[in-house]
């Protein structure tokens, strides 16, 4: 597959540098093996959750970090006891270790994560700020405007 050349929204746009790394880092090739399998859903309005099937693993094997805007979960198992040597005939539930990135908007942030019962739980929230939101702005007639000038001068 040919890879997109986006050097031409870098020459013609102005503060999209994120999006362009974001449609960049979408189409290349990252060859995940699809563990472990995850969904996500928004649940209510700005508010969303990741969940990830990681059968096996306790709390203390799973790290969950933030950073620029990119939620990483990883889990690494912990080696097993030498003395508790298992003769597995069949080995269907997968204990190695993985790392699953997820990029996030732009004032996404994580409020929870729980396990419990081999699901993991990511809580987010959207929280727009009160700078950032829309703001209504109301017509007044000249009129009104040099009134309120002349109060404030008396």
């Amino acid at each position: 597959m040919n890879a997109i050349d986006f050097t031409p929204l870098y020459r013609s746009t102005v503060g999209f540098d994120r999006l362009a790394n974001l449609l960049d880092s979408a189409l290349q090739h990252n060859h995940t093996n699809g563990y472990p399998p995850y969904n996500i859903e928004a649940t209510e309005e700005n508010h969303y959750s990741i969940t990830l099937a990681v059968a096996g693993f306790t709390e203390s094997e799973l790290d969950i970090q933030t950073e620029r805007g990119v939620l990483t979960v990883r889990g690494e198992k912990q080696p097993a006891d030498k003395n508790e040597e298992k003769n597995f005939l069949y080995q269907g539930i997968a204990t190695r270790t993985f790392e699953r990135k997820f990029q996030l908007a732009d004032h996404v942030s994580v409020v929870d994560a729980q396990l419990e019962n081999g699901i993991l739980n990511i809580d987010l929230v959207k929280e727009i700020p009160e700078a950032m939101k829309p703001k209504k702005i109301s017509i007044g007639s000249a009129n009104t405007a040099i009134e309120h000038k002349e109060e404030v001068a008396a």
